[in-house]
C-alpha cells in the first residue's frame, strides 16, 4: 500500500473519530500513523511497514481468499500483457488462488485462519513484468512522438 493511498486512509479515519468524540481512539490511531517507516525488503522493494498498513491490508479481505495483492489488480491493457510474460510457474498459480478464491466467494466461505495470505509473506511478483511493460509502453511513445 502506498503512502497517498495510507494518508488517505488516515484522514478519512481522523474525520471519523473526530465527529465521534473519541480522543482516546484519536491519539492511539495517531500513535500508530506516527509510526510508519520506508525499508526495504528483498524481493518486494520499497514497502511500508506499520500497524496501519497492516490492518488495512488486512480490513481489504482479499488475503481471506488467499489471494496476493497483485492477484487483485484491475486489468487494463498493461495489466494483461504483464500477465501474459509472466513464467508458466507463476501463471499456474494465480489462476489457482483466483479459482479458489472464486469458488470459496460461490460457496460463500473463507479459507481457515492459517490459511490466509500474510501481510509480510505477500510478494509483488507481478510488479517487475509490469514496469518492463509500461517501460516500454512509455519508450515506444517517445520513439514515435520523436519521428
Amino acid at each position: 500500500m502506498d503512502l497517498v493511498r495510507i494518508t488517505q486512509l488516515y484522514c478519512a479515519v481522523h474525520s471519523f473519530l473526530k465527529s465521534q468524540n473519541r480522543r482516546i481512539l484519536r491519539e492511539k490511531f495517531a500513535n500508530l500513523f506516527s509510526s510508519i517507516k520506508m525499508s526495504y525488503v528483498a524481493r518486494k522493494g520499497p514497502a511500508v511497514y506499520s500497524a496501519l498498513s497492516k490492518w488495512a491490508y488486512n480490513m481489504a479481505g482479499f488475503n481471506q481468499y488467499g489471494l496476493h495483492r497483485d492477484d487483485c489488480l484491475y486489468e487494463n491493457e498493461d495489466v494483461k500483457e504483464a500477465i501474459r510474460r509472466l513464467p508458466e510457474k507463476l501463471k499456474d498459480e494465480r489462476n489457482f488462488r483466483i479459482t479458489r478464491a472464486l469458488h470459496l466467494s460461490m460457496t460463500k466461505t473463507i479459507l481457515p485462519k492459517e490459511q490466509w495470505t500474510k501481510y509480510e509473506e505477500d510478494t509483488k511478483y507481478l510488479e517487475p513484468y509490469l514496469d518492463e511493460v509500461v517501460r516500454e509502453r512509455d519508450e515506444k511513445l517517445k520513439w514515435e512522438s520523436n519521428k
